[in-house]
């Protein structure tokens, strides 16, 4: 039997999510954002699971690539754009949509219009200073991409910066800026991510675009997806390899960093940082063992972890602990790691084993 940890993919939970998504947004277009390989979860295989989106947004070309090259025959969005010429005529050849948010971009476009139809999704800067046109500059921009020939404007966006955090004024701000730059456009509109889709109807519009949360994550600080109404998509697990006992006072793993505050029992669990287990959760983190949390014991190991079992849990070897997922919400974890969802189910490497529900 192999002890490699597995990660176990429901493609019904992924379906919920995203119904569920609809129904909270029911009068927008979902662009379902499926970049850094549908987070963690497979690009093609969360693409083939959601027919009824709208579109996939992606960030780099050849994840757009890969969509087409895989039968995708939905809209796809390239939100990062293109950084030169020679990919205008192949994004307008594989019918890939193009954010622009650069005047450079809009200087390429009139210098080489695409040989065919090339959607263009509008990006403006409204206050988070990382994409976007400036607001001197948008208005000059939107003219010349709508007399550039072959270029068709599908929409304007922008994206917030601490969505996040609902009682922050920062997003009442730039929802306000957004409106006043687009207003009389007669474009629609996008400009709610997760965080924003889940705040306030307000931030809605036309097109929601939704990433974390169709995986099952809550995109907030606090709290769980699952009073969000989402269900975790991927389940990491791993094997028992051993049960040790230690007296008080014994030290477990590299550099002793945790020491035994009584007689106790550890369980070894095959998982480590190897297969992208974050090497810095701390002692405490919990770790599902027979349906009940118990705390991490010590430093991460490459290929093991240790965790403290309660008097009444003697697990056998090869019994399998969930690290985050189904019964153990991997907010938890990212929390107890000092870091945040997205890292956790993004940085899993090839020596896990991938296993697919589609129930």
């Amino acid at each position: 039997m192999s002890r490699a940890a597995r990660a176990t993919l429901d493609l019904g939970a992924l379906r919920h999510n995203f119904e569920h998504i609809r129904k909270q947004a029911p009068a927008s277009r979902v662009l379902a954002v499926i970049k850094a390989n549908g987070y963690g979860h497979g690009l093609l295989r969360v693409a083939r699971a959601l027919p009824g989106a709208d579109g996939f947004g992606v960030a780099h070309i050849e994840e757009a690539l890969a969509l087409r090259e895989g039968g995708i025959g939905q809209p796809i969005v390239l939100l990062q754009g293109f950084t030169c010429a020679e990919e205008i005529t192949l994004l307008a050849r594989q019918r890939i949509d193009t954010v622009v948010h650069h005047p450079e971009q809009v200087r390429m476009l009139e210098c080489q219009p695409p040989p065919q139809p090339l959607g263009v999704w509008l990006k403006l800067d409204t206050g988070m200073h990382r994409l976007g046109l400036a607001a001197a500059d948008a208005d000059a921009a939107r003219m010349r991409l709508q007399a550039c020939p072959g270029v068709e404007l599908r929409a304007v966006l922008s994206h917030l910066a601490r969505a996040d955090e609902p009682e922050h004024p920062c997003s009442e701000q730039q929802r306000a800026e957004f409106l006043r730059l687009s207003e009389g456009w007669g474009l629609p509109r996008s400009l709610a991510n997760s965080a924003a889709l889940f705040a306030a109807r307000r931030y809605h519009f036309d097109w929601v675009r939704p990433g974390l949360a169709l995986y099952g994550m809550s995109p907030f600080a606090q709290g769980h997806a699952a009073e969000l109404g989402l269900r975790p998509v991927m389940t990491l697990r791993g094997q028992v390899v051993a049960v040790k006992a230690l007296r008080r006072g014994e030290a477990v793993g590299y550099g002793g960093a945790w020491r035994a505050s009584r007689d106790t029992r550890l369980a070894i669990v095959a998982v480590g940082y190897a297969d992208g287990y974050p090497r810095h959760a701390a002692s405490g983190t919990p770790v599902l063992l027979g349906g009940r949390p118990c705390p991490l014991a010590g430093r991460v190991s490459m290929d093991m972890l240790a965790v403290e079992l309660p008097p009444e849990i003697t697990p056998r070897l090869g019994e399998e602990a969930v690290l985050w997922g189904e019964g153990l919400p991997v907010e938890d974890i990212a929390r107890a790691a000092g870091t945040i969802p997205y890292e956790l189910v993004c940085k899993l490497t090839p020596r896990v084993r991938l296993e697919v529900i589609d129930g």
